[in-house]
Order: structure tokens, then C-alpha cells, then sequence
């Protein structure tokens, strides 16, 4: 085998591993929101709670992205990291369905996130480094993999919901959720065996560049406070899915969710390379412009929504949405610094993403709770904050030089 098929290889292995983890993950995660409103029990209000479960695990678990890019960077081997992350992860997920309480769903989504704090900056810099010429396009194969797994997880849910028929929340909906719980877990095992196979040769040690933060570009930085930005205004999917439900009788309260959320997956699957493609060819800030740009679209069409035709456009925007920012704000991280900081860099993407998860969660569910309409004003007013001052990075000179397609970056 040549060092291409090589190459191909160990993307196409990380994308397996990331297609049946998140289809574990996306089995629990769209019904999450009824789990918890069954559940109950606490004095704060249901968009509140959302929030909070939705942010708390990525934020409290965050730093460990940056740590553990930085020590992949030190020791110069990343696999081990990957592999502890998706087992910690997998394991995490068999205490879901014996929650009893929101606070011990909070627990259990901490340690779950601690396994993607792990593996997430490690796994990205293998990808990194193995689509060195087109990373728009490497990120995307494993993004569409991914949402593949979202959407093949999201189709389970539903097939669960659909075959034993909850015609009303309570006890008789609790007992179909911890069932289907208890099926993701152990679909959460298989993602550990193609992980067998990925090779990661330990990296070179080159003199120029020390691992450490303070030795990423200064632009590096810049970017990353408006990506920060950005994730303020991103908040949890659960919102969507949650108002999705509300403007639907019982019997199609949990199906139309999940239905919708599915067609997001499909979209979001379909659009991931061609837009790490499109990335490549016109630089991946003006295609995290447009991306922003579509999420915005997205929070407008749900403060209009009222009916299934504007529900279906909006989570079809999502996907859109989606699809234009996740694989391409990697590339575009992977792009601008050395390759021997990818670690650290991509760690500290991470950290500061999930460090406004918690916050981003909690301002919306307030706002949820007040009136849902202002959680996707919100939305819409960071997108188009983080859409101006993405366009006048990309216009400095600096920028210009570090994000050209095909230009190396140096400090």
C-alpha cells in the first residue's frame, strides 16, 4: 500500500469510528430533552435545564482538549489519546439510562464529554496530517461520516419511538427511552474496533518551533476569539428540536422532532465535503462567512416558525449551516499554524468552543424560558456580529497571506 492509500485509509477509519460513536451519541441525544422533562424535579425552568445539560459536559470537559493537544504535541504520539477518549465516552453512556434525576444526567453527560475532551484534538490533528495538501477536504470526508452516523442514529430513535408508540409522556414514555438508551451504549462499544487500524506514527521533532502557546501566530489567536464568538450564539441543537415539539399534538409530539432532525443530518452529510471542498478552492474564511451566514438564516426562519413547512426549512438551513462551519473551522485552524502545533492549536479550538457551550446554553435557555423567539434573536444577532468581524480579519494583510488556499502560513 502507497502512502496516499495510506493517507485515505486512516481518514476513512477515524470517520467510521466517529460514524458509529455519534450514531450512539444521536440516538440519546434528540430524545434528551423529553428524558429530562420527564424527569423533572427541579426548581429551574425546562429551557434552562436544556441548556445547562446541553453546555455543562463540553465546557466543564474542555480544558482537557487543550491539554491533551498539547501532550499529544509533546509526546509526539496521538493515538493513545484517541483511543482513551472513545472508550471513556462509550463507557459513559451505560449510566444515561439509569439516571433517575436531571443532576445525575448532568453527571453522567460531564464524564461522557471528558472522553471527547480527550480524543477530539488528537483525532484532528491525525486528520491533519493525513490530507496535508486539501485538510478542507480531509476534515469534510470525516465530518460527512460523522453526520452520516448522526443520521443513522437519529433513524434508530425514531424506529424505537415509532415501534412501541408512547402515546403519552410519563412512566409508559420514561420505560421506551431507558430501553433505547441502554441499545446506544452498547453500540457505542463497536466504535473502539476500527480504531485498531489507524496508524500515527509519532511526529517529527523540528527545531523551529517549540511546542508551547505561546508560540502560535498571533492571527492564530485573532481568529479564535471570533470562532469563540460565534459558539456564544451556537447553542444546542436540543433548542430546535424542543420548540419543534411544541406546535404538535401528542401522538406526532416525538416523531415530528426526530423526523426533522433527521432530514438536518441528511443535509448536514450530504454538504460536508462539497463545502471542505469549496473550502480549498476559495479559502475557508469566506466559506465560514457563508456558514455563519446560514445559521443566521436559521435562527430567523425559527422565529418565524409556526407550521411544518417553515420547521422543515429551518432545520434544513441547520444543516446548511453546519456544514459550512465544523469541518471548515478545523482546516482553517490546521491551516494557519505549524504542523508540529497542530495538537495544541486544535486543543485550544476546542477548549475555547466548549468553555462557551456553558454560557451559550444558559443564555438561551433564559431566554427560552422568557419567550422562545428571543433564543433565536440571540442566535441571529452573534451570527451576524461574528460574520463582520470575520470579514475585516479576512482583510488585514496578515490574514490574507496565512488563509490563501494552498499558502503556508509562517509567523
Amino acid at each position: 500500500m502507497n502512502n496516499s492509500q495510506k493517507i485515505g485509509l486512516n481518514i476513512i477509519l477515524l470517520g467510521l469510528v466517529s460514524l458509529i460513536t455519534d450514531a450512539s451519541s444521536e440516538i440519546i441525544f434528540p430524545l434528551m430533552p423529553f428524558f429530562l422533562e420527564i424527569l423533572g424535579g427541579t426548581a429551574i425552568g425546562t429551557g434552562i435545564l436544556i441548556g445547562l445539560i446541553g453546555g455543562l459536559g463540553d465546557s466543564l470537559s474542555s480544558i482537557l482538549k487543550a491539554v491533551s493537544g498539547f501532550w499529544s504535541d509533546k509526546i509526539r504520539r496521538k493515538k493513545p489519546f484517541v483511543v482513551a477518549g472513545y472508550s471513556i465516552s462509550a463507557t459513559s453512556k451505560i449510566f444515561f439510562p439509569l439516571s433517575t434525576n436531571a443532576g445525575h444526567v448532568a453527571i453522567v453527560r460531564v464524564f461522557e464529554r471528558t472522553g471527547k475532551g480527550i480524543r477530539d484534538a488528537p483525532r484532528d490533528a491525525i486528520i491533519a496530517d493525513s490530507s496535508e495538501e486539501k485538510k478542507g477536504r480531509g476534515f469534510g470526508i470525516h465530518r460527512a461520516l460523522d453526520s452520516a452516523g448522526a443520521v443513522i442514529g437519529a433513524i434508530i430513535a425514531l424506529l424505537f419511538i415509532l415501534f412501541f408508540r408512547p402515546q403519552t409522556g410519563g412512566d409508559e414514555l420514561l420505560y421506551v427511552l431507558r430501553i433505547t438508551f441502554f441499545f446506544a451504549a452498547g453500540l457505542a462499544f463497536f466504535a473502539l474496533i476500527p480504531l485498531i487500524f489507524v496508524k500515527s506514527k509519532p511526529g517529527k521533532v523540528l527545531s523551529k518551533y517549540k511546542v508551547g502557546f505561546k508560540n502560535l501566530p498571533r492571527y492564530y489567536w485573532f481568529l479564535l476569539i471570533i470562532i469563540g464568538l460565534f459558539a456564544f450564539g451556537n447553542f444546542t441543537y436540543m433548542f430546535f428540536v424542543f420548540q419543534t415539539s411544541a406546535f404538535f399534538p401528542a401522538e406526532w409530539k416525538y416523531i415530528t422532532p426526530i423526523a426533522l432532525y433527521i432530514l438536518f443530518n441528511i443535509v448536514y452529510t450530504s454538504l460536508s465535503i462539497p463545502g471542505g471542498n469549496l473550502s480549498d478552492k476559495i479559502g475557508k474564511g469566506n466559506v465560514l462567512i457563508i456558514g455563519y451566514g446560514f445559521f443566521g438564516l436559521t435562527c430567523l426562519a425559527f422565529i418565524f416558525s409556526i407550521a411544518l413547512p417553515l420547521f422543515i426549512v429551518g432545520f434544513c438551513l441547520y444543516g446548511v449551516a453546519l456544514a459550512f462551519i465544523d469541518s471548515v473551522q478545523r482546516a482553517f485552524i490546521s491551516d494557519i499554524v505549524p504542523p508540529e502545533l497542530r495538537g495544541t492549536a486544535l486543543g485550544t479550538f476546542h477548549m475555547v468552543i466548549g468553555l462557551a457551550a456553558l454560557p451559550a446554553g444558559i443564555i438561551a435557555g433564559l431566554f427560552y424560558d422568557i419567550n422562545p423567539t428571543i433564543t433565536f434573536i440571540y442566535g441571529l444577532t452573534i451570527a451576524i456580529a461574528s460574520i463582520v468581524l470575520l470579514t475585516i480579519f479576512l482583510k488585514t494583510n496578515e490574514a490574507i497571506k496565512a488563509c490563501n488556499p494552498g499558502v503556508n502560513a509562517q509567523k
